[in-house]
């Protein structure tokens, strides 16, 4: 009797402890699945005769949240930043120019089209998978105007891409604190080259 009973007792402890470590699996993949991956595919800057240009390629799915509040009206603004710094040994990096893009995309339930609007323009689309190609990529973006001398090897540029939380409407950004499928954002360090 007393041997029955400890096959028993070990293995309601062997069924304990493997339950224990399958809800700690599902939980680390519904944590880590939670946050939508954004992927920078190239980053690349160059020295033009008018300055530097910065040409990058982002790619991500919408979750599943932001796609339906989209479809229910609400615009959501993505926000390309690129600002170049020179380091400096005796200080803190020196900023020498800033460049930003902002676009917002807007779903128009009459027409059933994408809407994009980028500096007061606006283009009509008619999937959403056409209206975000606009914005997930750039070619010879001008981020300063002047470039640093040929041989000046101190200068850098942080780039990054984020869907930009603050122009959300106030009652939807309330609630926003602790969910990942709203943080949609990249960032990136690059070297400016020494010659053209």
């Amino acid at each position: 009797m007393p041997e029955s009973r400890r096959r028993v007792f070990l293995l309601r402890v062997a069924t304990t402890v493997a339950a224990a470590a399958m809800a700690g699996a599902v939980h680390a993949q519904i944590t880590t699945s939670g946050k939508p991956q954004v992927e920078l595919t190239q980053l690349q800057v160059q020295r033009a005769e008018d300055g530097l240009v910065l040409s990058y390629d982002v790619h991500f799915d919408l979750p599943r949240d932001v796609e339906d509040a989209l479809y229910k009206g609400v615009a959501v603004v993505f926000v390309a930043r690129a600002e170049v710094f020179r380091e400096r040994w005796y200080w803190s990096d020196r900023s020498r120019a800033v460049a930003e893009r902002r676009w917002r995309l807007a779903y128009q339930p009459l027409t059933r089209r994408w809407r994009v609007s980028f500096d007061g323009l606006s283009q009509h689309y008619a999937s959403l998978t056409e209206a975000l190609g606009v914005l997930q990529r750039s070619s010879r973006w001008r981020i300063m105007d002047g470039a640093p001398a040929p041989d000046d090897r101190s200068h850098y540029i942080e780039f990054s891409f984020e869907l930009d939380r603050d122009e959300l409407p106030r009652p939807l950004q309330i609630g926003l604190s602790d969910q990942n499928e709203w943080t949609l954002a990249v960032q990136r360090r690059l070297a400016v080259p020494a010659t053209r």
